[in-house]
C-alpha cells in the first residue's frame, strides 16, 4: 500500500513509500520480533521453592483443597473482589476451582488431577483471559530437616502470543515473583 502511495505520487520504486508510510517500520519491527519468536523452545516452566518450617502433612492440607488457598494465593491480592466457585470434589483429586477477575487475574480454572498424600500434587490449569493458555502445575512437597521443601512448578506450551511476550520478557520473570509471594505467604500460614 505504501509503495502504491509513492508511485501515485510519482515515484516507481518500491522503497520510495517507506517515506509516505508510517506504518512501515512498526510492521518491520513486528515481522522481526516474530521471527526472532518463532526459534524458541515449544515449551517454558516456571518454578519456584522455599522450606517451611512445618511438615508436609500440615503444608499439604493447605494445598489440596482450593478453599485454603484464599489465604496464600498470591492472585488473591490483586483482585479482592474476584469472583470463584468451587465444584466437584471438596478437595483432592477431581476438585475444581474457576475465577473471574479484573484485567490482573482473568478468567481461568483449576482441576486436581493427581496427588499423592503429602507429596505432590498436580493441576491442570487453564486460562481463559486475557488470553488462552493450558498448563500443568505441580507442587512438590519432600521432608527437609524439621520442615519440608515445597517446590512450585508450572509448564506450559508456548503459544504464538506467549512466544511474543517472551521477546520482551520471559514467563519466569512474569509468573515467578508471583510464585515468590504465594510460597511466602503459604511459608507464615503453615508455621503459625
Amino acid at each position: 500500500m505504501c509503495w502504491l502511495l509513492a508511485k501515485a505520487g510519482g515515484r516507481d520504486e518500491p522503497d520510495a513509500g517507506a517515506a509516505l508510510c508510517p506504518h512501515a517500520a512498526p510492521r518491520a519491527a513486528g515481522v522481526s520480533v516474530s521471527l526472532y519468536a518463532l526459534p524458541m523452545g515449544d515449551t517454558y516452566t516456571v518454578e519456584r521453592s522455599t522450606i517451611i518450617a512445618a511438615p508436609p502433612s500440615e503444608v499439604y492440607s493447605l494445598m489440596i483443597d482450593f478453599h485454603n488457598w484464599e489465604a496464600w494465593s498470591p492472585w488473591d491480592e490483586l483482585d479482592p473482589s474476584m469472583r470463584k466457585t468451587y465444584s466437584g470434589a471438596d478437595s483432592g483429586v477431581g476438585s475444581m476451582y474457576a475465577w473471574t477477575g479484573n484485567r490482573k487475574v482473568g478468567q481461568g480454572t483449576m482441576e486436581i488431577t493427581d496427588a499423592k498424600d503429602n507429596s505432590e500434587i498436580q493441576i491442570a490449569l487453564e486460562f481463559l483471559k486475557p488470553f488462552k493458555a493450558t498448563n500443568t502445575t505441580v507442587f512438590k512437597l519432600a521432608p527437609d530437616g524439621q520442615g519440608t521443601n515445597v517446590s512450585w512448578a508450572m509448564t506450559g506450551r508456548k503459544t504464538f502470543m506467549t512466544r511474543i511476550m517472551g521477546v520482551f520478557k520471559s514467563m519466569d520473570s512474569m509468573v515467578g515473583p508471583d510464585f515468590e509471594r504465594g510460597l511466602a505467604r503459604l511459608k507464615i500460614i503453615a508455621e503459625r
